[in-house]
């Protein structure tokens, strides 16, 4: 298996720029624990799937070879920029770009200077991968893509991966459920903003801990439609579609709201 480490984040910026508050500085601590276990997974490349880089005509890749710069979040602005520097694994990409035709995409790499990384893939660099040592391959989320899509896109990243003889660690970056507080609230008293978007989050962490795939793809429509799951819950998706839709097991580091939505940092066990 080219899938030697998977994770679940949130795309979110306030467990990193309000540490402090204690219901996000929980998750904060849960990608830390993610991350020290992504240090020890004998990584090449990190994989990610963000569902807020939007591409709407072509699957897009990042294939600049290296993008830093500041970045400033469009919903918290008012707490502070997000600096970033991320090196890519060109060779690695445009061998996943030159393979999706087989499945019907059409995709394209972005390579020019100051291209406007999104919040999410900038979270998991600096939680996952402080020190900067994994170069990259960063896809976009299209929206007209559907579940089996998505699915189909880290399939083939993983196919690519081993057929380069990389080993790579999948991050698929989004939240659970997606109804946040239309209202200024008190921070330190953020909790997950309906009761039954709650018991929704809990049934799909539970599903995922005990590794029920089946049954996890099974609800995942109706879980995506009433609890308003990010973006169809479809980075879910591109993490399955990488381990071949098969994990052993999964570790929930840590489950919380984000300003009313829900959020997790799970790690996934790959099936042998």
């Amino acid at each position: 298996m080219p899938v030697v480490a998977a994770y679940l984040i949130p795309g979110s910026p306030l467990p990193l720029v309000q540490r402090k508050n204690p219901p996000w500085g929980a998750l904060a601590d849960a990608m830390d624990r993610a991350g020290a276990s992504l240090a020890q997974s004998g990584a090449d490349t990190l994989v990610v799937y963000s569902t807020q880089w939007l591409a709407v005509l072509d699957q897009l890749w990042q294939t600049r070879p290296r993008a830093s710069g500041v970045h400033v979040d469009e919903n918290w602005h008012e707490f502070g920029a997000l600096e970033f520097d991320m090196t890519m694994d060109v060779p690695l990409t445009e061998a996943i770009i030159a393979a999706t035709p087989a499945l019907g995409i059409r995709s394209k790499g972005v390579d020019y200077d100051g291209f406007p990384i999104d919040t999410g893939t900038i979270i998991c660099s600096n939680f996952l991968d402080p020190g900067k040592r994994l170069p990259m391959v960063i896809a976009s989320n299209n929206l007209y893509h559907d579940w089996d899509t998505t699915a189909s896109l880290g399939r083939i990243a993983a196919e690519q991966a081993e057929a380069a003889g990389r080993r790579i660690a999948v991050v698929g970056v989004g939240g659970l459920s997606g109804s946040c507080f239309r209202h200024n609230i008190a921070i330190e008293d953020d909790h997950i903003s309906r009761a039954e978007d709650d018991v929704w989050n809990r049934k799909i962490l539970d599903l995922l801990e005990s590794g029920q795939i089946e049954a996890l793809k099974a609800c995942a429509p109706q879980f995506a439609g009433e609890a308003r799951a990010d973006m169809g819950f479809k980075h879910m998706a591109f993490i399955l579609g990488a381990l071949n839709q098969r994990i052993h097991s999964a570790t929930v580091h840590g489950y919380g709201p984000l300003y009313g939505t829900g959020a997790a940092v799970v790690e996934f066990q790959p099936a042998a």
